[in-house]
């Protein structure tokens, strides 16, 4: 039996919330998830609802493939956070940013360049990337190699690795291979003297309407604060920066004694024009927690109504002193003429 419970909410008009009986009577809540159909996402989304399972052992959980919370039968969309603009459609919100993955990316060699590394690979090798972010930095670092775009998921990138010659090497998220299984494909990690990652990488999100209080109450139990924190600030430097998928952009951060660092590039699309700088904020509190769940305190489309606001406050205004500095050194001219030559090929 099915209980359909209606309120308003929002831009969303309607929010639809299932409740379901059990052959013993027992009522228990339904929670719709909505996933992609790659491997990948569905590893991932599986992931989430096992947490939320363990933590609400009488909430129904159910898995649809859909992407958006705006299809109203889906309470909640589990993301890679990098995926994720830093301004979300208005009614909607990260409602948990879980624990991070390793964030940096990985080489998957081709079998027949087992044992070797991007160092010791022959000159004029081709390295597979759809990331302009990558490709930027790994030209300068490896100017003895050539980069090629590959397209599609995970198991298709790899596929057109080990079936063809068309590549030495391909560069791929260490986080994903990671959560598919594929540890052994690894053969190299990208430190970030080599490559620095994307906004957001390694970190998976959870979307939900703004104001749906006990949705956003039952994720928010996921966050990690150290990777919320860490987020907040590539995503605030990001975001001041108009920056995203087609302009190289590069973050690091590290949270250590209270202090959370942040290293912030960008590239023109060959790597030769850069500029990279480091801030440092204290992201020390009193404990003192967010009391109410309001739409208007979101951080670059965070929401974390039980972490101290200060800290979440603090971090973005790093990420956005950061993309000041770099901005008043010339940033926008060098992604200006990154973002057009990319328009243009």
């Amino acid at each position: 039996m099915e209980k359909l419970c209606y309120w308003k909410n929002g831009c969303c008009n309607v929010l639809l919330v299932f409740f379901q009986q059990n052959a013993n009577g027992k009522v228990s809540r339904v929670i719709r998830i909505g996933t992609r159909k790659s491997q990948l996402a569905r590893i991932q989304t599986d992931s989430v609802a096992e947490k939320l399972k363990r933590l609400y052992p009488d909430v129904h959980l159910e898995i649809g493939e859909s992407r958006y919370t705006r299809r109203k039968k889906i309470d909640l969309v589990v993301h890679s956070l990098k995926d994720l603009p830093t301004t979300l459609p208005p009614g909607f919100t990260i409602g948990a940013v879980l624990k991070r993955e390793n964030p940096h990316d990985a080489v998957v060699l081709h079998p027949k360049n087992m044992g070797k590394s991007l160092d010791t690979l022959p000159d004029k090798s081709v390295i597979g990337t759809s990331s302009l972010r990558r490709a930027a930095q790994l030209k300068k670092r490896f100017p003895h190699l050539e980069f090629k775009d590959i397209r599609g998921n995970l198991n298709t990138r790899l596929k057109k690795l080990d079936e063809k010659d068309d590549f030495s090497a391909i560069i791929l998220a260490a986080a994903g291979l990671r959560r598919m299984g594929w540890d052994s494909r690894v053969s190299q990690i990208l430190g970030p003297e080599d490559c620095m990652y994307a906004v957001g990488q390694g970190a998976l999100a959870i979307e939900v309407r703004a104001r749906d209080e006990d949705i956003l109450e039952m994720v928010s139990v996921l966050h990690d604060p150290d990777t919320v924190l860490r987020c907040i600030a590539e995503r605030a430097f990001l975001r001041r920066l108009e920056g995203g998928c087609s302009v190289p952009v590069a973050v690091h951060t590290e949270v250590k004694d209270s202090q959370l660092y942040l290293t912030g590039a960008v590239y023109s699309l060959d790597g030769s024009d850069s500029l990279k700088e480091t801030m440092q904020t204290s992201i020390a509190s009193d404990n003192k927690v967010e009391e109410r769940v309001d739409e208007r305190v979101q951080r670059v489309g965070v929401t974390a109504n039980n972490m101290p606001g200060p800290a979440q406050d603090a971090s973005e205004k790093l990420g956005l002193d950061l993309a000041n500095l770099l901005l008043s050194k010339g940033a926008k001219e060098i992604l200006t003429v990154a973002r057009q030559l990319n328009d243009a090929r």
